[in-house]
């Protein structure tokens, strides 16, 4: 279990690590997807682009517990 992240003080919670790495590795695909055309056959990008957040963000922490 990873603990809270201290910031000068300030504890965080460590979702707020595996959702920033999950934005990050979020807007690579988007960015790749976007490059090859994937957007055209997506019914509702922006819900789209959420449930491929969310499913980062669930990989990640299932892969570090």
């Amino acid at each position: 279990m990873i603990k809270e992240i201290d910031l000068a003080g300030v504890y965080l919670s460590p979702m707020l690590g595996y959702l920033v790495v999950a934005l990050v590795l979020t807007g690579l695909l988007r960015f790749v997807l976007g490059r090859v055309g994937a957007y055209r056959w997506i019914w509702h990008p922006a819900l789209f682009d959420l449930s491929l957040l969310l499913i980062i963000m669930t990989t990640l922490v299932a892969l570090t517990m």
